[in-house]
C-alpha cells in the first residue's frame, strides 16, 4: 500500500494518512467504483494518483464517502450535500472542529428537507380529503392554473403523439 510522504519525526505516519485503492475504498463503504468516480469528478472526494496513474484516497475520507451514500440513499441531492461538506478539508484529515462545522450544515439540509416533506404531506392530506381533483384550484398539481395557458382538457395525462394515434 503507498503511504503519504508527510511524516512526523520519528517517520510516524498521520493517523487517517494512508492511502488506499478505489476498490478497497469501494468494499469499505459499499459505494460502487463508478460512483467513487462521479463524486471525485464533482468534487465531492478527491484523490492522489500514482506514478502509473492509478487512484488512491486518503484513508480519512471513509467517513466523507460514508455519508455521501447515507445524504444519497436519503434522497438528499448531491449539491446539498457538497454545501453541508464543504467545512471538512479533503486535503488532511479533519479535525473535530471540522466536523462540528460541518455538522450545523447538515442540520440546516435536514431542516429543509423535513419541512418541505412535512408541507407536501399537509397538502397530500388535503387533496385526499378533498377529493376535488380541480385542476384550477389545486395549488399541488397545478399551482396558478398554468395548464390552462396549454388549452382545454387533460394536459398531465396525455403524452406527445397521442392526438396522430387517435386520429387513425
Amino acid at each position: 500500500m503507498l503511504r503519504t510522504t508527510g511524516l512526523r519525526d520519528g517517520g510516524q505516519e498521520y493517523p487517517g494518512q494512508e492511502l488506499l485503492s478505489i476498490g478497497q475504498v469501494s468494499e469499505r463503504t459499499g459505494v460502487a467504483r463508478s460512483a467513487l468516480h462521479y463524486y471525485e469528478e464533482i468534487g465531492l472526494i478527491a484523490s492522489t494518483r500514482t506514478a502509473g496513474n492509478q487512484r488512491r484516497y486518503a484513508r480519512h475520507l471513509l467517513r466523507r464517502i460514508s455519508l455521501i451514500a447515507v445524504g444519497s440513499k436519503l434522497g438528499i441531492p448531491l449539491s446539498d450535500i457538497k454545501r453541508a461538506l464543504a467545512p471538512v478539508p479533503m486535503e488532511k484529515v479533519p479535525t473535530e472542529t471540522d466536523w462540528l462545522r460541518a455538522t450545523e450544515g447538515w442540520k440546516n439540509v435536514l431542516e429543509a428537507r423535513r419541512r418541505a416533506i412535512e408541507e407536501l404531506e399537509d397538502r397530500l392530506m388535503g387533496c385526499i380529503g378533498c377529493g376535488c381533483l380541480s385542476m384550477q384550484a389545486c395549488s399541488l398539481l397545478n399551482p396558478e392554473d398554468q395548464l390552462a395557458r396549454e388549452g382545454a382538457g387533460a394536459r398531465r395525462l396525455e403524452t406527445p403523439g397521442a392526438d396522430e394515434e387517435e386520429a387513425k
